[in-house]
């Protein structure tokens, strides 16, 4: 009897030991509606998991004890469940988050190139969540921008503070990263906001103002970083799909269809993790007909990331996204009895457009206070536009960055690395030009022993486009942040800038919709001085406010601009024709009215952007914008309005309109858009379906960012997202 005790506890007993448990639950709000991107952490270490779309979570893999749980997630108070015992099973535990007003001490990633605070912050930044892109039902990260202070766009060109006007494409002052990786084209340098699915988005951050020391050339007016959903440590599916329509034109001489025309869209995406591999996948199909004659669009997105453990300290990620689109060509309108029709050389042209991305990104730490990021990419871009003669242009681009990460003491943190990457364009509107660009950049952040922390760094950036010669830049930046009060801090930052010209502003050769564009051989690189000061704080409970300066100086500014060779043609050539200095203040506050039921918001930017040497306005920059919301919950109900005002800007390519490429140019007005939107939790077969009704520009409201381009007129969508 003894023997078999014996064997007995010989071959179960290592089982026992062995034997782990896990801790799952799901997050919701007080909707009860699930809460995805909610980071779940063991309190005191660095294990957790993050939330799936489903708001399920699992920590998997441990011992029997007595744990604790943080949950925290933009746009939530920050909870910790305690007393959470293993003992002989998994505990669920369910947990349901309040909402939150003030953004200030939650996390944000891209400043500083590491986690930090955004109350710790030297410069202004934004955060938008990926809840505010669903209620809002954002299919396009191009329309996101228009919600944030601070930000206008022109079509799809962004401007962060007046950092930039209308560039026809063609170069940007402001830097997209995803997941870090910076994600621009190879051949015009510019940001394509379409290309990444908004499902797969955990949230967006905006910083604001030079962040050339890091980030280098393309980061001269602030840098916009995309931060993407992790792989789910449970299965989780999820399907989004919406239909929409626009409405009528407000005059019936616009009405060019006769019917009302459509948009729809769906996402189906699937995430889990196997042992050490996870994985988000995701397939978008877009299809709009658009309200504007050739102006229609059909998309597919194929969007891929894994998550594979090497070791407990080392992890290495695959990011793969895959555009296709084909589309109509509207450059201008006809003239201003034919606002939704291009002009008759323009009709029938198709585009068709393919962007591949390719990265892969590799992180050990090497020690508790030193890590190692490798960052290396791949972005293949192509398209044609269907004109005749043909305009098209293929581009590798390839990059590569190290990053390491040095914790010297609780005080003291350096991040250094280098960076380099090069692209061969083929293309009818640039040539088959190469480019080669290289940096690296150095920073340290104190904290002294009061409450005062210091940003100092400095980047080197060097640059050469095909047959060129060679440009380089120093960028040092050093930034203050002073916490007077937890409610109360200062920061104040000031550095320089620069931006190396893309290959298509020094080589462009095209005609397109009757504009002709020359090259540019002799274009320098640009630089700038900026400094910005602010202040936020939280006079109440339920009120918090920012306030902030900002001043830049731009030296060898490039712009595009019209001149006439010896023979009277006129042509548009990139050059450094002016300097130019950008001004101004921006004021915001949020409010709980009613908190946990009534929130609002109110936000205003006065921006003084102007040629200092001709004393007249920048293009396409609004003195005034203002932007505000109000959304009211209860249980299973949501409603929201949104309101956004700017000013009419004083400058416009006046050239092109003297020259009758644009007939009725200067018709531009003063913009002034109210959209709502009802959001209710629908439950079937114990599925919770969440729906969203979008009302946009309800007042069918006619306006222009670009000349002789109508902006979307009244539409509606609704859609429906189920996650299981």
């Amino acid at each position: 009897m003894n023997i078999k005790i014996f064997f007995l506890a010989a071959v179960f007993c290592p089982l026992l030991f062995a034997q782990t448990y896990s801790i799952r639950g799901k997050v919701t709000d007080s909707l009860q509606v699930p809460v995805p991107g909610v980071n779940v952490i063991l309190t005191g270490s660095t294990i957790g998991a993050a939330t799936g779309t489903d708001g399920n979570f699992e920590i998997s893999n441990l011992q029997p004890g007595v744990y604790s749980l943080t949950f925290s997630a933009i746009g939530y108070e920050k909870t910790t469940i305690d007393n959470i015992t293993i003992t002989t099973n998994s505990p669920v535990v369910n947990v349901q988050l309040t909402s939150k007003i003030f953004e200030t001490d939650q996390v944000v990633v891209s400043a500083n190139k590491h986690e930090q605070n955004l109350s710790d912050l030297s410069v202004s930044a934004e955060i938008f969540s990926a809840e505010n892109l669903s209620r809002k039902n954002i299919y396009n990260l191009e329309n996101a921008m228009r919600y944030i202070p601070g930000v206008s766009m022109v079509q799809d060109q962004i401007s962060i503070r007046g950092s930039s006007g209308y560039s026809r494409g063609a170069g940007s002052r402001v830097l997209l990263a995803i997941d870090g990786i910076p994600f621009y084209t190879g051949d015009t340098g510019e940001t394509i906001w379409e290309v990444i699915p908004t499902t797969a988005i955990k949230r967006i951050e905006v910083i604001k103002g030079a962040s050339s020391s890091l980030y280098g050339s393309g980061a001269i007016g602030g840098v916009v970083n995309i931060i993407t959903n992790e792989p789910t440590e449970i299965s989780s599916t999820y399907i989004k799909t919406f239909i929409g329509a626009y409405d009528k034109p407000h005059y019936d001489e616009w009405d060019w269809s006769g019917e009302y025309r459509t948009f729809n869209g769906i996402t189906l995406s699937h995430s889990n993790t196997y042992n050490n591999f996870g994985f988000n996948l995701s397939l978008t199909r877009l299809e709009d007909l658009s309200y504007k004659q050739s102006g229609y669009s059909k998309k597919y997105t194929g969007f891929l990331k894994t998550n594979y453990s090497l070791s407990e300290n080392s992890s290495l990620d695959l990011l793969i996204n895959l555009f296709r689109k084909k589309s109509g060509n509207f450059v201008y309108w006809k003239n201003a009895m034919n606002a939704l029709v291009p002009p008759d050389a323009d009709q029938g042209q198709v585009v068709q457009t393919e962007r591949d991305l390719f990265a892969l990104t590799y992180t050990n730490l090497i020690e508790e206070d030193l890590s190692l990021t490798l960052r290396s990419s791949y972005y293949r871009t192509y398209w044609e536009d269907g004109a005749i003669p043909l305009n098209q242009s293929r581009t590798n681009l390839f990059r590569g960055e190290v990053q390491v990460n040095y914790s010297f003491s609780d005080d003291l943190i350096l991040v250094s690395g280098i960076e380099a990457s090069g692209s061969r364009v083929t293309s009818t509107l640039f040539g088959n030009p190469t480019s080669f660009s290289a940096g690296g950049y150095y920073q340290a952040e104190y904290k002294f022993g009061f409450p005062l922390s210091m940003t100092a760094g400095i980047r080197y950036d060097y640059s050469k486009l095909d047959t060129i010669d060679g440009s380089s830049a120093f960028s040092p930046k050093i930034g203050f942040n002073y916490k007077v009060s937890p409610e109360f801090v200062i920061r104040a930052n000031i550095g320089t800038g620069f931006r190396a010209p893309t290959l298509a502003e020094s080589f462009t050769s095209t005609t397109a919709s009757g504009i002709t564009v020359r090259p540019n051989p002799n274009l320098k690189s640009e630089s700038n001085l900026s400094f910005e000061g602010g202040v936020s704080f939280k006079p109440l409970e339920i009120v918090s406010m920012d306030v902030s300066l900002f001043s830049t100086e731009y030296y060898d500014f490039i712009e595009a601009s019209l001149k006439a060779d010896n023979l009277g043609n006129s042509f548009i050539i990139f050059d450094n024709v002016t300097r130019a200095r950008i001004q101004g203040f921006e004021v915001g506050t949020d409010i709980g009215i009613i908190p946990g039921l009534l929130t609002g918001n109110i936000n205003y930017c006065y921006l003084w952007a102007r040629d200092i040497e001709k004393n007249k306005a920048l293009k396409y920059r609004p003195r005034h914008i203002l932007s505000s919301g109000i959304e009211a919950s209860y249980k299973k109900i949501l409603l929201g309005f949104d309101f956004r005002y700017w000013s009419r800007v004083e400058e416009i390519d006046n050239e092109l309109i003297d020259l009758g490429l644009v007939p009725d140019g200067r018709k531009r007005v003063e913009v002034i858009l109210l959209d709502a939107r009802a959001g209710y939790m629908l439950d079937i077969f114990n599925q919770q379906i969440r729906l969203f009704l979008n009302a946009n520009n309800i007042l069918n409201y006619n306006y222009v960012e670009l000349i002789g381009n109508l902006q979307p007129i009244r539409h509606l969508s609704l859609s429906a997202e189920l996650t299981f």
